[in-house]
């Protein structure tokens, strides 16, 4: 089959691309507009293989994505891109209601036009598979409850609120024209090559050049961290599987309070790094600094993953601690080699 995939150099597009290049004969067209958080150097691998291309476009630029259409046509739309980072939504919403609300616009305009021109052999393969996130149901206030594919929205970020909007248009273009899609709404993805302004990253960074590093209020959100690979495996598994105009919630079945991430690396660290590469620093506890909280933080998230683990078969391969060593060493190989 052949992959159109969105965002594919950010870090959970080029995770599935990487995925799908080694395992898979399907091939791949990857979109990318190569912002700040892209990294081609995570796809190095795929790019000696015949069965991947690469345009850097923007998606909300209409004409070149029809185009792209017309020359690829693709069976499996995979709709990635997106600007994600909260605390860059709070500063300047403009730029994320473009990306993430008009960018899909135009991918779900370009996908139904490709459809209704498709033939009917054509039509049963395609699909549209938007992927967002568990930020668009606002937050959980107690420690019992989880987000399912019925939990209201109610989006508490600029962020949130544009991935919720792009998860309407999405529905929409299923009911009023009949186009085939999903929709799976992630927990916190961690794991090697993540652009370092999400938390783990940046503190493993902040850690290791003897930085702060900083945590909002007391630390004491909670998170449901889902390891990137498991993460890929799952939507791989919704592409191919999974029921047209269903939503799948998928989550790591990990949660963890902020600081306890924190904490949790710090001591990683204490363990594994070599004190001559950080003779300065004896324990990487110390460079802990609380900060005031952003506006509008949501105190827990948390996934209920029953739907896809019994309709798809799936659930994560990862425990905390498994993909937290494999992220912490990659890390640290990568920034002291």
């Amino acid at each position: 089959m052949k992959f159109l995939i969105t965002g594919g150099a950010g870090f959970i597009g080029s995770a599935l691309i990487r995925y799908l290049i080694k395992n898979t004969d399907h091939r791949v067209f990857n979109i990318d507009n190569l912002t700040y958080a892209s990294n081609l150097e995570s796809l190095k691998a795929a790019e000696k293989s015949p069965n991947y291309q690469f345009k850097k476009l923007d998606v909300c630029n209409a004409e070149g994505i029809e185009t792209i259409f017309k020359n690829f046509e693709p069976d499996i739309v995979m709709h990635l891109a997106a600007e994600s980072h909260v605390d860059k939504s709070i500063v300047s919403a403009k730029k994320f209601i473009e990306s993430n609300i008009y960018g899909t616009f135009v991918m779900l305009e370009s996908s139904r036009k490709y459809f209704e021109n498709s033939t009917s052999q054509e039509k049963e393969l395609f699909k549209f598979q938007h992927i967002s996130t568990d930020e668009v149901y606002g937050d959980l206030e107690g420690t019992n409850d989880f987000f399912t594919e019925d939990t209201p929205y109610a989006p508490s970020s600029p962020y949130s609120a544009s991935k919720a909007s792009a998860d309407h248009l999405v529905r929409a273009w299923h009911r009023t024209y009949g186009l085939p899609i999903s929709i799976t709404n992630c927990s916190n993805n961690y794991g090697p090559n993540q652009y370092p302004e999400k938390l783990i990253p940046l503190v493993i960074k902040n850690a290791l050049n003897g930085e702060s590093l900083p945590v909002y209020g007391e630390g004491l959100q909670i998170r449901d961290w889902l390891y990137v690979d498991d993460h890929v495996e799952a939507l791989l598994e919704v592409a191919e599987r999974g029921k047209i105009g269903e939503t799948y919630n998928i989550g790591g079945n990990n949660e963890r309070t902020n600081i306890e991430v924190v904490r949790k690396i710090c001591n990683t660290l204490n363990n594994i790094v070599d004190s001559s590469k950080r003779p300065d620093i004896q324990n990487y506890e110390n460079l802990i600094e609380f900060v005031k909280d952003r506006p509008g933080h949501d105190i827990r998230y948390a996934i209920d993953s029953t739907k896809i683990k019994n309709d798809l078969g799936w659930q994560p391969k990862e425990t905390f601690e498994s993909g937290m060593e494999k992220t912490i060493e990659w890390y640290v190989d990568s920034l002291l080699s």
